[in-house]
């Protein structure tokens, strides 16, 4: 079994109004899967951690005046967070969905060979999900998109 503790080289962190009701519903609608939960003397969430497929997520609450869930700054989002997927996103589309996330970008299929979904949590944050699905040179990609498209692995 893989150490849960091992930290992987990039993660992100989130801020939540209500950290511990975003770590449920994260669970719920994505799968990701709870690895640590550390609370203070009052049951408020110090630092928490998730997991999926190999790579974490932090989940924290708004403690400084620097962090701020995007339901405290009207919707707004500085970053998105993407994920890969290996196999089911219609199915995955559908759970999220299911748990109440707002699509804001139906799936459909991307010039770049990954079919594509965006959701918002109920806190604000949007999510994109992918799973490539076709293998796409880079210049089919330049022809389908009419970029110019440097750095294609």
């Amino acid at each position: 079994m893989e150490d849960p503790i091992r930290r992987r080289s990039l993660a992100a962190a989130l801020f939540y109004k209500d950290p511990l009701a975003a770590l449920d519903w994260l669970e719920k609608a994505f799968g990701f899967e709870r690895t640590m939960v550390i609370t203070d003397s009052e049951g408020s969430v110090a630092h928490s951690e998730m997991r999926f497929g190999d790579s974490y997520l932090m989940i924290g609450s708004e403690w400084a005046e620097h962090t701020a869930s995007p339901a405290s700054v009207g919707g707004k989002n500085t970053q998105g967070v993407h994920v890969q997927l290996e196999a089911d996103i219609d199915r995955h589309c559908e759970r999220a969905r299911a748990a109440g996330a707002v699509i804001v970008r139906e799936l459909a299929d991307q010039f770049y060979g990954d079919r594509v979904y965006a959701a918002r949590d109920p806190e604000g944050h949007v999510w994109s999900f992918g799973q490539t699905v076709r293998k796409v040179s880079r210049e089919e990609a330049e022809q389908a998109s009419g970029l110019k498209i440097d750095g294609w692995v």
